[in-house]
């Protein structure tokens, strides 16, 4: 079971990652919330880069691995930046794109390596870094919409590359 929960879980939890930050920009959920969903995400990403480390050892589960590591500083700059207040602001931003860009970066790598899928990944980049492009542009000055469509990018690009990712490892054949 774990394996699979391993394998399938960013499908669940990437989406609701960009779900809550757009929640929180709308203000519905607190910022303990917010708080609560950092810590247990740096946890996860810790454990699941720990558990899965010999496995991203080389090849192209390398830069995911490199990727979970930035992921965890990025996270554990948003935890910083929310128990921080005068660091929240410049902390959470950088939290938001780094996650919106880092994962973006990869998605472009593996659609260069892997001829199955290529296009979703490319697309699934394109819209991550498409939707860091919008969210920084809409910071100065604060523009609402524009946040929330950058963020709504990013969720869609992240979630159509993890998919792919997912079922790409469900057709190949372990061992």
């Amino acid at each position: 079971m774990f394996p699979r929960l391993r394998a399938q879980g960013p499908t669940v939890l990437i989406p609701l990652a960009w779900l809550l930050v757009g929640l929180a920009h709308l203000d519905v959920v607190t910022d303990r919330t917010v708080l609560v969903f950092h810590v247990v995400a740096a946890v996860l990403i810790a454990s699941f880069a720990a558990l899965s480390w010999d496995e991203m050892e080389t090849g192209l589960l390398r830069i995911w691995r490199d990727i979970l590591l930035v992921g965890l500083l990025l996270t554990v700059g948003g935890i910083v930046g929310l128990l921080h207040s005068p660091l929240r602001v410049p902390f959470l931003t950088t939290t938001i794109l780094g996650w919106m860009v880092v994962p973006g970066v990869g998605l472009y790598y593996t659609g260069t390596r892997v001829p199955a899928g290529q296009r979703m990944y490319t697309a699934g980049a394109v819209l991550s870094v498409l939707g860091a492009a919008v969210y920084a542009g809409a910071l100065f000055p604060a523009a609402e919409t524009a946040l929330l469509a950058g963020i709504g990018l990013a969720l869609v690009g992240q979630t159509v590359g993890i998919v792919q990712a997912v079922r790409q490892s469900d057709e190949t054949p372990s061992g």
